[in-house]
């Protein structure tokens, strides 16, 4: 009587019951491990769709973007030229208006004087050319460099100055008393104009004490720690004969003889 009764309160076996229960789990994890997958899938397709479809459109911005920025520099370039030619004029102007008489050849010899100091004129003569550019990739553990910032070139330029230096440019872009050295974005500009690596800064001055003043000064210290510590690129040499174009955004406006 006792063995009818358990057949009929438990008709399957326990010990089917559990591999039977056993083997259900597992198919149900299956199936929802594929359903995610296929949804996975799916919005990866979509993503990869959307992404291929922008990247005309994105390419097309971007092109139009470099167009406008080398238009913009090829129409300040002309302008700079321009106002060269203008300055020249009124300089010529300027002569033929002071007239030759004692007083406006002391007013010339006066602007002559202050042309190459102010960077209204062009100037030639000996002195040094320092070349800077970033860290090599190699250079920190993490293998993304130093890089060159606009602070270090004002630095330079700065320790250039106090060193002796007469006249100096960089990149071809002369500096003056209204220059600026400042950054716009990834790259660092003169004058609102971008440069491009390595930087290249050329100073007219006495190369027997030009080299040592500027090691000797904070600028050079600073940027041997930059070479030293930071694996940036630094080098110093002497050249017999340097052309520096004049700043074309300079020019003479008004002027007076002392006294």
């Amino acid at each position: 009587m006792d063995l009818l009764l358990q057949i009929i309160r438990q008709p399957v076996d326990p010990d089917y019951a559990a591999a039977t229960a056993r083997g259900v789990a597992p198919s149900r994890r299956h199936w929802l491990l594929g359903v995610i997958a296929v949804v996975v899938g799916v919005m990866f397709a979509v993503a990869a769709v959307q992404t291929n479809r922008a990247a005309p459109a994105l390419q097309s911005e971007r092109s139009d973007l470099i167009d406008r920025v080398q238009a913009a520099e090829s129409q300040q370039d002309a302008l700079r030229a321009r106002a060269t030619e203008l300055t020249e004029e009124n300089a010529a102007l300027r002569a033929a208006a002071l007239g030759g008489d004692a007083t406006a050849q002391q007013l010339e010899r006066g602007i002559a004087a202050l042309g190459p100091v102010t960077g209204t004129v062009a100037v030639t003569g000996p002195g040094v050319v320092v070349v800077v550019d970033d860290a090599a990739e190699q250079a920190t553990a993490d293998g993304s460099g130093d890089r060159v910032l606009d602070l270090d070139l004002q630095i330079l330029a700065n320790g250039l100055w106090r060193a002796g230096a007469e006249a100096v440019a960089i990149n071809g872009h002369r500096l003056s008393s209204l220059t600026a050295i400042r950054s716009a974005g990834d790259a660092i500009t003169v004058d609102y104009r971008s440069l491009n690596r390595p930087y290249r800064v050329e100073a007219i001055g006495d190369p027997r004490t030009l080299p040592a003043g500027l090691a000797e000064s904070a600028a050079g210290a600073w940027w041997h720690d930059l070479e030293q510590n930071r694996g940036m690129r630094y080098e110093l040499g002497e050249s017999r004969a340097l052309t520096l174009p004049a700043d074309p955004g300079l020019a003479l406006r008004w002027a007076e003889v002392p006294g």
